[in-house]
């Protein structure tokens, strides 16, 4: 099945073209980081303003790349949730309208869903079901019992800050800028991730949470300290890393103790963080499980993965596109669960 895939959930434009839900023919994206810096965080408005201007160029220039046209496809993958209201309103119109157009099927895809499948793109091992999926980015850091393609279930979430969101609050109190997530990783790799005792948060022995929270302020009072005023910076960063890692690794081992599971994925924009990727993969050999984590370019956000979770979980929100003029209960799913509804 060849797709199209479009995601505009928060400030990257994107747009693939994807055979079989594996394949990746084309896959292009325009990120805004350079309008969104100085205010050290995502501006909606600003982001849907340049969603709207970018959109139409990236599909027609995904589809250049791929060497197809629109008639050639089989459908149309969109993200529909959770994410920015206004951003999602470009991306599902653009889509239903290309739908609508070509009388191709249309997929509506939750934008969690897509980073659960990413480590499946260019992949020639796939992660085998029942598996655990550590989805960590800015905005959700979740454990998914992913049992199939359309039984996914949240087995734990943080509970204040999202992984991500931590990264850049702390970069942030280190004068790194944004995003702040690789700006700490290449501070850390120069740093002592022993220097600093920063706390880890232990949830209540029934519960597989997270919390961030308090990795976060502990590293302000920190630096706000004698001896923080005088600590190296690559030393705090590779500290706080070091804390926020273990305490993701952690709730891994605790839940793959409580169930069987053929293998786990890591997935999200944070799945980018390099001792992350190490520590899982220490932890996979130690234990003996699999571990999937895909390539450096479907971590962040990309329209790839979002046709990806189309291809595998079917169910096209309506056959012919056509009908969507006549259908009013289109909307978005603002849910941040990626839990199949009834």
């Amino acid at each position: 099945m060849l797709l199209l895939g479009i995601e505009t959930s928060c400030d990257d434009t994107a747009t693939a073209v994807v055979r079989d839900g594996r394949d990746v023919l084309s896959n292009v994206s325009t990120n805004q980081d350079a309008f969104h810096a100085k205010f050290g965080g995502i501006v909606p408005e600003i982001a849907s303003r340049q969603h709207l201007a970018l959109l139409s160029a990236a599909v027609a220039d995904a589809l250049e790349r791929a060497g197809v046209t629109l008639a050639e496809l089989d459908g149309i993958a969109v993200t529909a949730g959770p994410g920015l209201i206004g951003s999602l309103v470009i991306g599902v119109a653009s889509a239903k309208a290309l739908a609508y157009a070509s009388g191709k099927p249309l997929y509506a895809v939750n934008h969690l869903h897509g980073h659960i499948f990413a480590p499946f793109l260019e992949r020639d091992a796939e992660p085998e079901y029942p598996f655990l999926a550590l989805l960590v980015s800015g905005g959700h850091s979740q454990l998914v019992d992913v049992a199939g393609p359309n039984d996914l279930h949240v087995i734990g979430r943080t509970r204040d800050d999202a992984a991500g969101e931590a990264f850049d609050k702390t970069a942030r109190l280190l004068g790194l800028g944004f995003p702040g997530g690789p700006a700490i990783d290449r501070l850390a790799r120069d740093g002592d991730p022993l220097a600093f005792s920063f706390p880890r948060h232990r949830p209540d022995a029934d519960s597989l949470d997270m919390s961030f929270s308090g990795i976060k302020t502990s590293v302000r009072y920190f630096l706000e300290s004698a001896a923080g005023k005088a600590a190296r910076a690559e030393d705090v960063a590779a500290s706080f890393q070091a804390a926020l890692v273990d305490v993701l690794i952690d709730r891994v081992d605790r839940a793959a103790a409580r169930a069987s599971y053929c293998s786990v994925v890591l997935s999200g924009g944070v799945a980018a963080n390099s001792a992350l990727q190490a520590a899982l993969r220490a932890w996979g050999h130690r234990t003996n499980t699999p571990t999937h984590i895909p390539h450096l370019r479907y971590c962040t956000d990309n329209a790839a993965m979002i046709a990806a979770a189309a291809d595998r979980q079917g169910n096209p929100l309506l056959a012919d596109a056509r009908a969507l003029s006549a259908d009013p209960n289109f909307a978005f799913d603002r849910t941040s669960e990626p839990v199949k509804k009834a």
